[in-house]
């Protein structure tokens, strides 16, 4: 049993001063009574009993504050553990993060740009698993093949560009993420490579790299990510940030023959309605089940506990309502 609030379980500490606080009334004798002239239901020896039933409205009422506090944290158990079956295919976001990355043709910027709509489209596809990789001169995996949307959308907000060496390799990004999926037993499997530049840096050369994923039958949708012509891009001067116009090149030949050779499609996005598109069509790409363990599956307790609050509230009121007629 876990609770949602656990936080809430210092509140047990009322009930905890409270029974503190009667015993010390009880042993100063400072416990309120009353005087009545006939003492006989004391002299026929029930005068023990009538102690200790004194008392019980009082256990009573603690313990319905106990389960109050007990309800309100939300007991949960988990103790079964649920497989479903879902349809889905495994997507790798392969996404260039290099400094030109921050050019102001997109809306705030390109990969701003790129990933908020990257996290729009993650949380529509509840059923597939997807993974990122992010390179510039080099390339590492930022969240490997993974179901769970939540890990996953922070890791993508947490991508930003100088965390790595400067450059475009886009060879290696591509080799990367295919090294990364080529286990994957899903019958669809889709590198989304996204880039603004021209490859000049890894060790790996992008057309080998597309042979890799071509063997393995992993399809690669390329994305050329820029204006026509020139875009703006934030200079560090020693008066601030200047924007100056740079001129974009991407190679789209070599993306063109990545996407052609391995089944995809290439896609020139030069704005951001423009970038979605890929998007919807992953979303008719062909889908597999996959069998997929999902646990803990949570029961709330909370009912019972509200229950015999009320139930200990209730004998309370009908206790004490009797001991008043009885002295």
């Amino acid at each position: 049993m876990r609770f949602e609030y656990p936080y809430l379980l210092w509140l047990l500490l009322i009930p905890l001063l409270l029974v503190a606080r009667h015993i010390y009334l009880e042993a100063k004798g400072r416990v309120p009574h009353m005087r009545v002239s006939d003492i006989k239901p004391w002299t026929a020896g029930n005068s023990r009993v009538m102690d200790v039933l004194v008392h019980v409205p009082f256990a009573l009422r603690t313990a319905a504050l106990c389960l109050i506090v007990i309800a309100i944290a939300r007991p949960r158990s988990s103790s079964q553990v649920e497989k479903v079956d879902t349809e889905g295919i495994d997507i790798m976001f392969t996404i260039d993060v290099s400094t030109s990355m921050l050019a102001r043709d997109f809306n705030p910027d390109r990969l701003s740009a790129a990933k908020d709509i990257a996290i729009e489209f993650i949380a529509q596809r509840p059923s597939d698993r997807m993974g990122i990789v992010v390179f510039a001169g080099e390339s590492y995996t930022q969240c490997p093949l993974t179901t769970d949307r939540a890990t996953l959308i922070n890791l993508m907000k947490d991508v930003q560009t100088d965390l790595i060496e400067d450059g475009t390799a886009i060879g290696n990004g591509l080799a990367t993420a295919v090294a990364r999926m080529k286990d994957s037993d899903a019958k669809s499997r889709v590198v989304i490579l996204l880039t603004d530049g021209v490859n000049n840096s890894g060790e790996i050369d992008p057309g080998m790299a597309t042979e890799i994923a071509k063997t393995y039958g992993i399809r690669v949708y390329t994305i050329g990510v820029g204006a026509n012509g020139e875009a703006p891009y934030p200079v560090q001067t020693p008066w601030g940030i200047e924007m100056r116009r740079i001129p974009v090149e991407i190679d789209e030949p070599l993306l063109k023959g990545i996407a052609e050779g391995t089944g995809g499609r290439y896609f020139r996005a030069t704005d951001n309605t423009k970038l979605a598109e890929i998007y919807a069509e992953i979303g008719q790409m062909e889908k597999t089940r996959t069998s997929v363990d999902s646990f803990p599956v949570y029961k709330d307790l909370y009912k019972g506990y509200a229950i015999a609050a009320l139930i200990c509230l209730v004998l309370e009121l009908i206790l004490a309502a009797l001991l008043r007629r009885l002295v």
